[in-house]
């Protein structure tokens, strides 16, 4: 299995968890054609998209994916926004706790805080493990035991923000809107270190803003307090996403 990351910022997410017969999108926010040319045009392989919540990076092409026929996962919010969806045999509504089979993949939603109603998603494949995927949350009141991989949000350092606050690069108001909906790199941090990292492979770091994070400091301080190989996503990065051998 591989991750194939087709976007991760505010322009666009995607992701793709795929091996040579099946593949799970998760979020909406990347054009279809994106998403058929990382596939090689094979979209007759994908089981399903998993979308987090309404906002337009990851939810905007929810429409076009159903159209080709691809069942879409969320809440009742996300398809409410965008007026299609849920009259849509397509459009398939989670329920938070509640774990769903979608191809091979077995997938629970859980409740995470924004400013809208958001998911994380706690994915189960025979070849990858357990993994978890928040984004767009700035707390998790989680802590899945047994994970192989992780994919967590880390948008913002503090101390970044205040300097782009004190250089007049960055209004003071978005400290506030940030605290309120996007995860901080010291909560990424608290929040892995309270993780049994015993069978933790891989830790994708997500959605970092383009002008409040540091890809190499990120990397390295969140490597300190795993131990695991620790990513920030780019764009086009592909990872091996299989469970650890025995």
């Amino acid at each position: 299995m591989k991750l194939r990351i087709l976007g991760s910022s505010s322009s666009g997410n995607g992701y793709i968890l795929e091996n040579d017969t099946e593949a799970l999108i998760i979020e909406a926010g990347m054009r279809l054609s994106t998403v058929k040319k990382a596939l090689g045009f094979n979209i007759s392989k994908v089981v399903g998209c998993l979308v987090s919540h309404e906002h337009g990076d990851h939810a905007k092409y929810i429409q076009s994916y159903m159209e080709a026929g691809i069942d879409v996962f969320t809440s009742k919010e996300v398809f409410d926004s965008k007026e299609t969806g849920i009259n849509n045999f397509r459009g398939k509504k989670l329920t938070p706790e509640v774990t769903v089979p979608i191809g091979s993949f077995k997938v629970m939603a859980f409740e995470v805080s924004h400013d809208v109603r958001c998911f994380g998603f706690l994915i189960g494949h025979p070849e990858t493990g357990s993994i978890l995927f928040a984004t767009d949350t700035f707390k998790l009141d989680y802590n899945f035991p047994g994970l192989s991989h992780v994919i967590l949000e880390a948008n913002y350092a503090d101390d970044v923000v205040e300097n782009n606050i004190m250089s007049g690069s960055l209004h003071p108001s978005m400290r506030m809107r940030l605290l309120e909906t996007h995860m901080e790199l010291e909560t990424t941090k608290s929040i892995i270190s309270q993780m049994d990292k015993s069978s933790i492979i891989n830790i994708v770091l997500i959605h970092l803003s383009a002008n409040n994070s540091d890809r190499n400091r990120f990397i390295r301080e969140v490597q300190q307090v795993s131990g695991a190989q620790v990513f920030a996503a780019q764009k086009d990065m592909e990872i091996e996403f299989n469970k650890q051998p025995f």
